[in-house]
């Protein structure tokens, strides 16, 4: 342990002071930004993979059935004549075909 201590005057080194960090951050990354980002990118292809016919849930409640999957939004029947535009971030999840609309 000898080599966490600077030589001589037995005060720790740049190491052992940087060294709970570097494992607080390792743990931080591994506990809470890696699963995000997988959260993220799984959510990002079920959105890219939407098609005419799909039932989503938006994240405000509303049940849907996809119309049109655009770059930036996806255009959704919600009543027999009632079309909106929905932002792609703005969409929970897609129901599956047991779920019920």
């Amino acid at each position: 342990m000898n080599f966490l201590y600077a030589a001589g005057n037995q005060q720790p080194s740049v190491l052992a002071s940087l060294l709970p960090l570097i494992i607080l951050f390792i743990i931080f990354y591994l506990l809470v930004i890696l699963p995000q980002q997988k959260q993220a990118k799984k959510h990002k292809a079920m959105v890219e993979s939407l098609k005419k016919g799909d039932k989503i849930v938006t994240t405000g409640g509303i049940y849907a059935e996809v119309i049109r999957n655009e770059p930036d939004a996806i255009v959704a029947r919600i009543s027999k004549d009632v079309e909106v535009r929905i932002d792609k971030a703005a969409i929970a999840r897609k129901l599956n075909d047991d779920e019920k609309a």
